[in-house]
């Protein structure tokens, strides 16, 4: 099992912050709803406008803005632009640079600096845009597996099923190529999550058992939170018997669930979940 601190390095870059998506969520609930799980949306709101702030996230802002109903501060959105033309044109130079004097792979690596600003703004048409050009230029089993990983990302922020679904395909076709043990891993946490969030969740479970003592996707969510996961999937598809050898008797689960009481979904009444299927 992955020790509970100290091993987020091992996830990938958090990019984009998919607690974004969730405040998003949080704040489209109802008041009773909001409620019952222990949802302060005015906090949550507050938490939401300062991160997309902070990270100088100008279509987010407008596009949050306009959900929420709130009025458009005009010097925060032109602080944002510039902030957003200023980074873009030098990653765009680095990239020019490295096409000019380095190799293919200095020539990817700029190219994968400026798909993940682009992600990390919130400029999802960019973003996709720029990812499609990179996985042109990606020769690599390992990168382009990761740019794939980079792009399902891209489809739990928007809430995109499309994007998700298109790019597990992907994913998968590649991982029978030859992907390594950490991608295959990885990929079985982005197929349970996906699985989850459209109600599949025998799907759901069978992935993230396999998962529970090597997960290192930290940039989908916390260990505690895919535990969480795991136990809600398993007790909606898994008989008796089964789930009490996976889960009522799996140590690494017990291990977390008796270390983390809000782990147990059975013990805690504000479990949400952050993925909603598209319409």
């Amino acid at each position: 099992m992955p020790t509970l601190e100290g091993l987020e390095e091992a996830g990938l870059d958090k990019i984009p912050d998919l607690s974004i998506a969730q405040m998003r969520f949080e704040l489209t609930l109802d008041a009773q709803s909001a409620k019952e799980l222990k949802v302060d949306q005015a906090e949550v709101k507050r938490q939401l406008l300062d991160k997309i702030k902070a990270g100088f996230m100008t279509q987010l802002y407008r596009e949050v803005s306009a959900e929420l109903k709130l009025p458009l501060n005009n010097s925060v959105l032109e602080e944002m632009e510039a902030k957003n033309k200023e980074e873009i044109e030098k990653l765009t130079e680095a990239i020019a640079n490295a096409e000019k004097n380095d190799g293919e792979s200095e020539v990817r690596e700029a190219m994968v600096k400026k798909c993940e600003y682009l992600t990390s703004i919130g400029s999802r048409e960019e973003a996709l845009k720029m990812l499609k050009e990179t996985l042109d230029k990606t020769n690599t089993t390992g990168h382009k597996l990761d740019l794939h990983f980079h792009l399902i990302r891209l489809g739990f922020f928007f809430n995109d099923n499309k994007i998700i679904t298109l790019n597990l395909e992907k994913a998968k076709e590649l991982i029978e190529l030859g992907g390594d043990w950490d991608r295959r891993n990885r990929l079985k946490v982005y197929t349970g999550l996906y699985a989850m969030s459209v109600r599949n969740f025998k799907e759901a479970a069978d992935n993230f058992l396999d998962t529970v003592s090597t997960f290192t996707s930290y940039e989908l969510m916390d260990y505690h939170t895919f535990i969480k996961y795991t136990i809600i999937s398993a007790m909606l598809a898994l008989d008796r018997k089964e789930l009490t050898k996976k889960v009522v008797e799996g140590a690494d689960i017990n291990e977390v669930s008796t270390s983390c009481p809000s782990s147990n979904p059975t013990s805690s009444p504000s479990t949400t979940h952050s993925t909603q299927s598209s319409s």
